[in-house]
């Protein structure tokens, strides 16, 4: 996709896609309850903000509020800041690697001096590069297809997925290629230019998997959790039976045992077990059918963007938050591998939800700006 857009008259102030931010609060929302089931066993009778719960309301809250100045702010500050902000999460990726807090074999969180917090900067390179290549792309009409305009999104993809690779988190390292290669294709970059970078990709996980023990391991598991179910398939075996037990509308709420250390893990990457156990699939294809809808709207608001920056931004965004939907839907079925993505507004992790609502804050700023229908861009 290509151009200008078609001609028409913009609709000053025009509101936010009702479907995206409906979509949007009814998935935090859920989180909420998904949180409070899964952790409230272990609350234990400390101070309510103390616990897993209230930190993840707490980051909710603070995510609500950046997603409303991100919405008002305009578009313009975005295209200067792209490229450093990308600069300056790379920063902390290095940071991270340098002097960051090791926590299950993987060092990904870095811990601000003198008050015990801790953030994972994976989840702010992810977002940042989003908003680097949209600035990139729309830097140019026509199509990306001369080797100098596809180098400059490769290389600030692969920069910060080496350092994710590094640290290790290969899930990551994969989400960010996956997002860029996305917007190049949205940008009209021929296929050809997607054949090497794929292929180079595939070589390159394969190493990582064989030269990493725990991902072999992970690997393994997959392949026949149930010989191994004691060990690396134990994880997903349960997510299994969380899956048997709840059938089509779950034991009820609250009311499931796999949360009960049965299954590790289980507020943070396999959450949308819990769903399914106490609500069933009902359950599970109503929260995903809402992230189905969360990324039709963003499409369309992409769709209605007055610029190229608006167009790449927020499909960018809206991939930001679908693709990892996709992603941990998967790992938790046994349709991929295990790899460590939470679920979007639902997985408990502070940064990933403030992340979260940080691209939905960027989404609905350009539907705040976007035509009153969606246009059409020329290739």
């Amino acid at each position: 996709m290509t151009g200008r857009p078609v001609s028409r008259a913009p609709v000053a102030g025009a509101a936010p896609d009702a479907a995206f931010l409906t979509a949007a609060t009814l998935l935090a929302a859920f989180g909420l309850v998904a949180i409070h089931s899964a952790t409230s066993p272990f609350a234990g009778s400390g101070s309510p903000i103390a616990s897993d719960f209230g930190r993840h309301a707490v980051a909710l809250v603070a995510g609500i509020g950046l997603a409303t100045l991100l919405a008002r702010l305009p578009l313009g500050a975005w295209r200067v800041l792209a490229l450093p902000g990308w600069l300056a999460a790379c920063g902390l990726l290095v940071a991270t690697l340098v002097a960051g807090t090791e926590v299950n074999g993987a060092q990904r969180w870095l811990e601000l001096p003198g008050v015990g917090f801790r953030f994972q900067p994976a989840e702010l390179a992810k977002l940042a590069t989003v908003v680097a290549v949209a600035a990139v792309l729309a830097r140019h009409d026509g199509p990306p297809t001369s080797p100098s305009r596809l180098c400059a999104p490769a290389l600030l993809a692969l920069v910060p997925a080496g350092l994710l690779a590094a640290q290790p988190d290969l899930g990551n390292a994969v989400v960010i290629p996956l997002l860029v290669g996305a917007m190049l294709f949205v940008a009209g970059a021929p296929l050809r230019a997607f054949l090497w970078p794929t292929l180079i990709g595939i070589v390159a996980v394969c190493g990582y998997v064989v030269t990493r023990a725990y991902a072999w391991a992970r690997l393994t598991g997959f392949v026949d959790p149930w010989a191994r179910s004691d060990a690396e398939g134990f994880q997903l075996v349960q997510s299994f039976v969380a899956f048997a037990r709840g059938g089509l509308f779950g034991v009820g709420l609250g009311d499931g045992r796999q949360k009960l250390y049965y299954l590790p893990e289980v507020h943070t990457d396999f959450i949308l077990a819990v769903v399914a156990e106490e609500v069933g699939a009902v359950g599970v294809l109503c929260v995903l059918g809402a992230f189905g809808a969360l990324a039709v709207a963003g499409i369309r608001i992409a769709r209605g963007a007055r610029d190229r920056f608006g167009l790449f931004l927020a499909f960018g965004a809206t991939l930001l938050l679908a693709v990892p939907a996709i992603l941990n839907a998967a790992v938790v079925t046994g349709s991929i591998p295990t790899k460590g993505l939470p679920l979007p507004f639902l997985s408990y992790g502070r940064t990933a939800l403030v992340a979260s609502l940080a691209a939905v804050g960027l989404v609905l700023a350009v539907a705040r700006r976007s035509d009153a229908r969606p246009a059409r861009f020329r290739r």
